[in-house]
């Protein structure tokens, strides 16, 4: 039932259908609603004369059952096609079912389609609404419960309801090995429910034994259905929150512990209250990582969601050549569809590939990752050895306490272990580095030992080449540069990576770190050549003297070049490594190379809208042609004269830092029904998209719900469960009641509620 064609030119017909499913699939198609893509921009055709197209006014006066598919550009009647085959071929020969109705200038045919109460239209409208109603089934006729029974039942929905709201939010197994009753562990749900069941008198009364025996609700079947109920509800809050705002897309693509590639989508767009919002919406299950797989994907589930993509307005991928593609990348075949779904590489993204670049490129500090890299694998190769390295840090922490060199207090001193750092783990080489030199002495401590009673030959090696390295002063002061370059760029990542960071101000961040990096080789060398210096002598490692002449290792004096050690340091380490850094940082950001941001820059309210251009955000609405046209343009330059004026002589704007704060500051000021348009520039640029943080944080969550002892997990079962458990907030405030009304109508249930029963008091 997943995985209905929505688009109504696409469903085979009812017919195709085992019958013993076709009340199933009605039913699911009813749930869902008719297909009305309000938002879609409905193409133009030519009649006689005149362009023509559909309106979007016309799912207000047939909202009940007018449908439209974007695929084929006509209109279609949802119960029609439910109920057509039942009621002969007198509903309008197949303009409203099979082919589809496209004649736009004669729209009547929409109420000549309905017809008299009577019509062959309206007869499987009341089929709709009758297949609805249970209490119109067989079964439930058969089945008349007193009101006991239907009270009885509803304590142990909401006692099921409960159980699976608690796995959800934990991202934990339901099911157990064995659930018999005889075993004495028979899965999370079945437990919970127990130990409900024994904690309250009203539920043990009802579950369990004391329950009929078909509606004991502890069935699989059963608790998919609530899952299935309980992901339905939350996402139907997120699409009608999302609305017909304007929206950009975070998309990613990886593999899940049953080697299954799992694309993952984000949708990224302003509340009502000028919040930028992220909301994980799905994840697809893809046979294959090209481009236009990803593409049928996105829209499939677009359309499933029923959100039109003409209302797409940015996209956000990592760095890889089927997303980012010039040609025929997932970006290029987006645009295709529409020119205004701009394209934003994740700034995080770039920013590791910055820092690797460096790492790789310049000898002295490749050969400082090489050194901690081994050390990282020579100190954690066994659990002992790692117990070892916790063991000796801590005494070391115990006496630097006793003499004064750490203070001691809440959260401070807690035990550590050395980082694994990864080219693709943002911000890991600077939490490796600052654990290294937080441990040194315990790991030379441990390569000692390793160096001494290694079982291998090969081993200790390692270990007294990884000595030797690691207590020079080369290596010291690459550590120490490395580690407040990374600092730097670490607190640039982790600011990048929050959801409601906006591109101008991460434009901001990234001009920052780079004066910061600036200033650091203008200013920094004395300060760090003390802090490597104190380090070295704690650690008995030569200072060299800086005057004498530099011999590199491995190499003669005859070979070697003639120049002092602080030329090698301060030259042709400190500072090539900073304009090495400061120049990847200039080439993979370099705001100006991109019209489209030099624009959005003048949006910002930083020292009362300094930077604000008339002209360019003229210019920046000329680039969404679908949503500024030529008469809004003229009417945006006159808004713009009057908008500025208004924001410069406003104390309450005075003190903005972002354009996110103005976007809140208009909507709490209103000031965004005064300047519509202006406000919808600020949409324009809050919503494209600054890092795929979001949907890296899905596949985290990913590794929690879909993990090594649930790798049989469906991909129904996963979608569901991850949306659940990453939306935690709007799951939370979904009622129980919805959730009934929602799983209630899933198929016919052997007891049927009354509205007003659906909730206890």
């Amino acid at each position: 039932m997943e995985d209905l064609p929505t688009d109504p030119g696409l469903r085979p017909r009812i017919t195709n259908y085992s019958p013993n499913d076709q009340d199933q699939v009605r039913r699911a198609y009813l749930l869902a609603g008719p297909c009305q893509p309000r938002d879609h921009a409905f193409p133009q055709k030519i009649f006689g004369n005149k362009l023509r197209r559909f309106n979007k006014d016309w799912f207000g006066l047939y909202s009940s059952w007018l449908e439209y598919s974007i695929s084929k550009d006509s209109a279609y009647c949802l119960c029609c096609y439910l109920f057509k085959p039942d009621i002969g071929d007198q509903a309008g020969g197949d303009s409203f079912v099979g082919e589809g109705f496209s004649n736009w200038k004669k729209n009547d045919r929409l109420q000549s389609h309905v017809g008299g109460s009577n019509s062959a239209h309206n007869q499987a409208v009341a089929k709709c609404q009758d297949l609805l109603k249970q209490k119109q089934h067989i079964q439930t006729v058969f089945e008349k419960q007193a009101k006991q029974d239907e009270d009885d039942y509803l304590i142990r929905l909401n006692t099921a309801i409960d159980c699976i709201r608690f796995l959800l939010r934990q991202g934990i197994a339901f099911r157990g090995h064995d659930e018999s009753e005889n075993s004495s562990n028979r899965g999370n749900y079945l437990e919970l429910l127990k130990f409900l069941a024994d904690h309250n008198d009203e539920v043990k009364a009802v579950a369990f034994g004391n329950a009929p025996q078909n509606v004991k609700l502890t069935s699989p079947d059963v608790q998919q259905d609530i899952v299935t109920a309980a992901a339905r509800e939350t996402l139907k809050v997120i699409v009608e929150e999302i609305g017909d705002a304007l929206f950009s897309i975070l998309v990613d693509e990886a593999r899940d512990i049953s080697v299954k590639e799992q694309m993952a989508v984000v949708v990224r767009y302003i509340d009502k209250k000028g919040n930028v919002i992220e909301h994980f919406v799905g994840i697809e299950h893809v046979s294959s990582t090209s481009a236009i797989s990803l593409k049928e994907a996105v829209e499939k589930l677009f359309s499933r969601l029923g959100l039109s993509i003409s209302k797409l307005r940015g996209q956000g991928y990592d760095g890889a050549s089927n997303m980012q593609g010039e040609f025929n990348g997932l970006k290029a075949l987006i645009l295709k569809d529409n020119p205004s779904e701009y394209y934003v590489w994740c700034f995080a993204h770039q920013l590791q590939l910055a820092l690797v670049a460096v790492a790789k490129n310049h000898e002295d500090i490749a050969m400082m990752f090489f050194v901690t890299n081994n050390v990282v694998n020579v100190v954690g190769a066994s659990s002992k050895r790692r117990d070892i390295l916790r063991g000796k840090h801590a005494a070391k922490v115990v006496e630097a306490l006793n003499v004064g060199e750490l203070a001691s207090g809440q959260g401070l001193n807690q035990e550590t272990n050395l980082k694994r750092p990864g080219d693709t783990r943002w911000g890991s080489h600077y939490g490796t580095l600052v654990s290294l030199i937080t441990m040194f002495e315990a790991v030379i401590d441990v390569l000692e030992i390793v160096r001494m009673e290694g079982p291998k030959g090969d081993q200790r090696t390692m270990a007294r080449m990884l000595l030797g390295s690691m207590q020079s002063f080369e290596f010291a002061f690459t550590l120490h540069l490395m580690r407040s370059i990374l600092a730097i760029t670490s607190e640039l990542s982790q600011a990048l990576q929050r959801q409601d960071q906006d591109i101008v101000n991460a434009i901001s961040l990234v001009e920052l770190s780079k004066k910061r990096l600036q200033h650091m080789r203008d200013e920094g060398w004395q300060s760090l050549f003390e802090v490597v210096s104190t380090f070295c002598e704690k650690n008995e490692i030569i200072v060299p003297n800086m005057n004498e002449r530099f011999i590199a290792q491995g190499k003669g004096k005859r070979k070697a070049p003639i120049i002092t050690n602080l030329h090698h340091y301060q030259v042709e380490i400190f500072y090539n490594v900073i304009d090495m850094q400061l120049l990847e940082l200039k080439t993979r950001f370099d705001e100006g190379s991109s019209e489209l941001l030099l624009c959005v820059a003048c949006l910002t309210p930083s020292n009362s809208f300094f930077s604000f251009d008339k002209d360019k955000l003229i210019r920046l609405a000329e680039f969404y042609p679908e949503d500024f046209s030529p008469m809004e343009v003229l009417i945006l330059h006159d808004q713009l004269e009057t908008y500025i004026f208004d924001m410069r002589s406003n104390k309450e704007f005075s003190m903005l830092h972002g354009i996110s704060d103005l976007a809140k500051k208009m909507v709490e000021t209103g000031r965004n029904r005064t300047y519509p348009l202006v406000y919808l520039l600020l949409t324009l640029a809050l919503i494209l998209p600054v890092a795929t943080a979001s949907v890296e944080r899905v596949f985290s969550a990913m590794t929690c719900v879909k993990n090594r002892l649930r790798n049989k997990m469906s991909d129904q079962w996963l979608n569901n469960g991850l949306l659940v458990y990453i939306e935690k907030d709007v799951f939370d405030g979904i009622d129980n009641e919805s959730i009934i009304d929602y799983y209630q109508n899933m198929k016919t249930r052997r007891i049927k509620l009354s509205s007003q029963k659906k909730r206890l008091d």
